[in-house]
């Protein structure tokens, strides 16, 4: 299983979803707790060091700022939202799944 395809954490899969749209650190963190409604709450350090990760990864970038311009804005890159459309593939089979258990179709 490649690097690319492997389950990713909730901090990793709110941050790219969040990042479809350009945006900075303390906009992703509001960002995440309003689509969550409060459940997943990141911390600075959480979320600079998924940052730094996805960055990594090749799965976001930081985009060019103004000169003198503190707040770094990030995005979401052609890679990154392949991962991000895989990952919603396979939680979109989970749920198919688990209802098909729960309605007794499956076994």
């Amino acid at each position: 299983m490649s690097e690319d395809t492997r389950p990713l954490t909730e901090t990793v899969y709110y941050v790219l979803l969040s990042l479809v749209e350009q945006r900075h650190g303390y906009g992703i963190m509001q960002y995440v707790r309003e689509m969550t409604e409060g459940r997943v709450v990141l911390g600075a350090g959480t979320l600079y060091g998924a940052l730094s990760t996805l960055q990594e990864k090749g799965w976001i970038q930081p985009l060019v700022g103004d000169a003198g311009e503190r707040k770094k804005e990030y995005q979401v890159t052609a890679k990154g939202r392949s991962v991000l459309a895989l990952e919603v593939g396979r939680l979109e089979r989970l749920i198919r799944d688990g209802n098909a258990v729960l309605e007794g179709g499956a076994s």
